[in-house]
């Protein structure tokens, strides 16, 4: 550790020494025209070049220039409306000689770019670990310009997975039912080890070599659309890799978060965003949990400077623009900044009108998550909008294995869902919450539950008829396991059956699927794309009836349908009194059963079978 930083303050303190090109990087490398905010921000960087001029072409001119401590670093504005030439020259002069050049284009914006469609309440995003799913393009296994190499036999080395193995198997997704991808970071990591999870990332303008090339992201989002589907970005704002070539080489040391008291600048965060939200909290624990580092690592990336919080916007509308990209995920919001992050996330949406962007709101309670969604009133509560549209319902997330572990009681088992829907009023949109029962970070939900596909089809047929927008991890819907007591991170993200040659069992095709995996997948597949159609659940009322005996029931319902769904936990089949519901029924006579396509009398009772979810489509 010590070395690490002793190499950071090195590398800063000797950066006029560096032996870098006059002219090595420009970013962005281009821009686009017709942007809603014609204000440009471009970094230039070069040995020693803040002791240089730097001119453009065509009698453009500069609109500001800022330097830093370290000399290799210039940023210049620009004000794109007015540049009328499709390309000009950023040229770094000394005196009147041209030492250097860098030919800078304006492309033009696609049509509709401004009012791209996003991910919203219609859609089921599918979440793939990338590294982790299938393996279309050998060669780039290993690179000679990247340090980790190829090894599958290391669970937490790199396996291979690339974007080609996703492009390949679209049709897969898209057969399942998924309608947005959400991919955990692509961009490059260059760690030495344990960089297939892609957190810490090492260049924010380029996809590691071993997943593919900038075009191949691009290709993947233009397929995606091709067939009515979006890609959304996984983007970190909190923390880079130590080896990104901005830190090895750092513009101010006020760019990333430093402690004096701790280990030559390095301090782990303390994990308690609640204070961001805490009255009463410290100031001494709000930094520790903000300002901390995640680990050695991930130097912790300071948003309150402007030119931080600037190249971030910019990087996140770059591949917005570049990659047509239908919406983003943050990675642990509460950590960064929040009102650096407000400025952040209202760039982007005022960019984009209809954009959605989904921040990470890791916290248990309604009145904590919700104070992050734009116009919360918990958030205006504490003097605060955040300006992001949607978050996470981790409370669903936390309560759904207890609802269907515990034993019936007052506070217990199935009660536990109810409770966590009474508190949507919080929400000002309560159609934009994330719902799901596990992700990449969290155990495998097969894996709690024993591989029971009784109780993974209860938890698919919640998430996928609540408010709100379903996520599922890949290979949930095949069975898949994963201990993350016993095996760390590496289990819960098995390569996919399939992925590879050598595999002997091939889940991608359900006619080589085994009898385990197919029942996982039929049920999804069946469910999932029976959501597609349905406004009803996109965007209909709800109405809860507390549960009993281990029975939860909900109705979905607007002007032209109505939906009710039965979750049965009981150990036995239940006999529904219809009466109960007759203020939801309303007159109704009959229904059918969406997953077994049975009618049923809904006049007088009905039988649920034990664990069994029904989803009910009544009919007068």
């Amino acid at each position: 550790m010590k070395k690490i930083y002793a190499v950071i303050a090195l590398l800063i303190a000797s950066a006029a020494f560096s032996q870098t090109k006059p002219l090595e990087k420009v970013e962005p490398a281009f821009w686009w025209k017709g942007m809603k905010n014609p204000e440009l921000q471009i970094l230039v960087y070069g040995k020693g070049i803040a002791q240089n001029d730097i001119e453009l072409s065509d009698g453009i001119q500069i609109k500001d220039v800022k330097k830093v401590e370290n000399p290799n670093y210039v940023f210049i504005t620009v004000n794109t409306n007015e540049i009328n030439v499709p390309k000009f020259k950023i040229n770094i002069k000394k005196g009147k000689n041209n030492i250097s050049s860098y030919d800078y284009e304006l492309k033009q914006r696609a049509a509709g770019s401004a009012n791209r469609e996003s991910f919203t309440s219609k859609d089921v995003m599918y979440l793939i670990m990338p590294d982790r799913f299938a393996n279309g393009d050998e060669k780039n296994d290993s690179r000679p310009d990247l340090i980790e190499k190829n090894d599958r036999s290391l669970p937490n080395g790199r396996h291979g997975g690339d974007l080609r193995g996703i492009i390949n198997n679209l049709d897969y997704i898209q057969n399942l039912g998924a309608t947005s991808v959400w991919l955990t970071p692509v961009n490059e990591d260059n760690e030495k080890v344990y960089s297939y999870h892609g957190y810490a990332q090492t260049d924010l303008y380029k996809i590691d070599g071993r997943y593919g090339t900038n075009e191949d992201y691009r290709e993947l989002s233009q397929k995606l659309n091709k067939r009515n589907m979006k890609l959304v970005m996984d983007y970190v704002t909190n923390h880079w890799g130590v080896s990104h070539w901005l830190i090895k080489d750092l513009p101010s040391k006020d760019w990333i978060h430093w402690f004096d008291e701790g280990k030559n600048g390095f301090y782990r965060s303390n994990y308690k965003t609640t204070t961001q939200f805490d009255t009463n909290a410290s100031e001494i624990d709000k930094k520790y949990a903000l300002d901390g580092w995640f680990d050695t690592t991930m130097p912790d990336i300071n948003q309150k400077n402007p030119l931080v919080l600037k190249y971030l916007t910019q990087n996140a509308i770059w591949w917005i623009e570049y990659a047509d990209l239908g919406g983003l995920r943050v990675d642990t919001y509460p950590y960064n900044d929040k009102e650096a992050m407000a400025t952040w996330a209202k760039a982007i949406t005022d960019e984009y009108p209809k954009f959605n962007i989904v921040g990470e709101t890791w916290l248990y309670t309604a009145g904590q998550i919700s104070a992050w969604q734009k116009n919360s009133k918990t958030g205006e509560a504490a003097g605060y909008n955040s300006n992001l549209p949607s978050v996470m319902d981790f409370m669903l997330f936390a309560d759904m294995p207890k609802a269907l572990k515990e034993k019936e009681g007052w506070d217990t088992g199935m009660v536990k869902l109810y409770n966590v829907f009474t508190s949507d009023f919080l929400y000002p949109d309560i159609n934009n919450l994330l719902v799901f029962f596990e992700n990449h970070d969290t155990e495998r939900w097969n894996e709690i539950f024993n591989g029971d596909p009784k109780a993974y089809q209860m938890a698919m047929t919640m998430i996928s008829t609540v408010r709100g927008i379903p996520q599922i991890y890949y290979g949930s819907e095949i069975g898949m396991r994963g201990d993350k007591t016993k095996g760390g991170d590496a289990d819960i993200r098995r390569d996919f059956p399939g992925g590879w040659k050598s595999d002997s069992n091939n889940a991608f095709n359900p006619s080589s699927q085994t009898p385990e995996q197919k029942e996982f997948y039929q049920f999804t597949r069946k469910l999932l794309n029976w959501r597609k159609g349905k406004e009803v659940i996109h965007h209909g009322k709800t109405k809860n009836y507390v549960p009993q005996d281990g029975v939860f029931v909900y109705f979905r319902y607007d002007d032209k349908e109505n939906v009710m769904v039965i979750i049965n936990n009981n150990e036995k089949d239940q006999t529904l009194d219809l009466k109960r519901f007759a203020e939801s029924l309303n007159g109704v006579t009959k229904g059918k059963d969406v997953i077994s396509e049975k009618v049923f009398s809904m006049e007088n009772s009905l039988s649920v079978p034990a664990k069994t979810p029904m989803i009910i489509e009544l009919q007068n």
